[in-house]
């Protein structure tokens, strides 16, 4: 038995809920698409169909095997179309992720420059502070920040930033200004917690050269950068959110920045894929072109003051294909307001 045409024509059935439309879609006889699957039950020694004379349903051990099958013939596709598109380009459908506030203020800014270097490919942008299954969520490619902790990805790091302590007015009005990480002992903070994890994360200082966690205290806890942010201006305690976020607060006066001799731990940001991924052109589009955006902005490198452009101003970074790079992630996009 041809076990990939039963892979195809075991699909085929559950995609279209009938055995008469499979072998029609195939072009077989219908008595041979009913014998593919009953050799394809007798190997693996499993019912994949419950049949009635009106319909059919996925049992449980066919339901696993779909989603295997179909995996395994999208890679197969997937790796066929990566040589058929070699000379016309990149194309297709890319499905990517990435934190809303990154997606707001880096991508879609630039997306006009990327669909006029990649026409072909159609972006799907998924935006969120909530990590997605790349497998079950049918993902390409995510942005994601801080440590990674999914070894079944490969990541490229795109960038870095760090962050600042600040807070509001009104707070140093109530609760003093600390001058050193042991004043933080008396101050209060507004807690940042994982979405997927539910663990909040601890502040950390690097002292001689060793990071130094620090226990703080605080009253509120949020999951989402907006909303850390908003905390912290109306006074609910310090907060320490990307520099990038927050420097137009600063600017003017409602936030302030405090202990700005203590560094935190640089935040390293990465563009990530499946493993078994790494043969797509649009894929290997995409991670290029972005690395090479976030390669243009010191912003993202942790660098606060930059003029009114962030760039190198040596010369663009170059892809893999020798494209000089065109996009520059202008400061004002970087720190609008919505």
């Amino acid at each position: 038995m041809d076990r990939f045409q039963a892979m195809q024509v075991f699909t085929r059935v559950v995609d279209a809920n009938s055995f008469s439309r499979a072998a029609d879609n195939l072009g077989l006889p219908r008595a041979t698409v009913t014998t593919i699957i009953q050799n394809l039950e007798a190997l693996l020694e499993v019912r994949l169909l419950n049949r009635t004379t009106r319909r059919i349903s996925l049992t449980p051990d066919g339901a696993a095997y779909y989603e295997h099958c179909a995996r395994i013939l999208g890679e197969v596709e997937e790796t066929e179309s990566s040589f058929r598109d070699v000379a016309s380009g990149p194309k297709g459908r890319l499905r990517i992720d990435v934190p809303s506030k990154i997606g707001r203020r880096v991508l879609i800014p630039h997306l006009c420059e990327f669909h006029g270097r990649y026409p072909e490919i159609e972006l799907a942008i998924g935006m969120g502070d909530h990590e997605v299954d790349l497998v079950r969520d049918a993902v390409d490619c995510v942005i994601r920040i801080g440590e990674l902790q999914d070894s079944t990805l490969v990541a490229r790091r795109i960038g870095t930033f760090k962050t600042v302590t600040c807070a509001a007015p009104e707070y140093f009005e109530r609760y003093g200004t600390p001058t050193g990480i042991d004043d933080l002992q008396q101050h209060k903070a507004v807690h940042y917690f994982s979405s997927s994890t539910g663990r909040t994360f601890d502040w950390d200082f690097v002292v001689d050269g060793v990071s130094t966690p620090v226990k703080m205290s605080g009253t509120v806890s949020v999951n989402d950068a907006e909303a850390y942010v908003a905390c912290g201006l109306q006074g609910f305690g310090l907060i320490r959110p990307p520099r990038y976020m927050v420097l137009p607060h600063l600017e003017s006066g409602a936030l302030i920045e405090v202990l700005p001799q203590l560094s935190s731990s640089p935040i390293p940001i990465w563009v990530a894929y499946l493993q078994n991924r790494h043969l797509s052109p649009k894929v290997r589009a995409f991670v290029d072109w972005v690395a090479e955006l976030f390669g243009a902005c010191p912003l993202l490198g942790g660098v606060e003051n930059v003029g009114n452009e962030c760039h190198d101003a040596k010369r663009p970074k170059r892809t893999d294909d020798g494209t000089g790079a065109s996009s520059r992630i202008s400061r004002e996009s970087l720190l609008s307001q919505e």
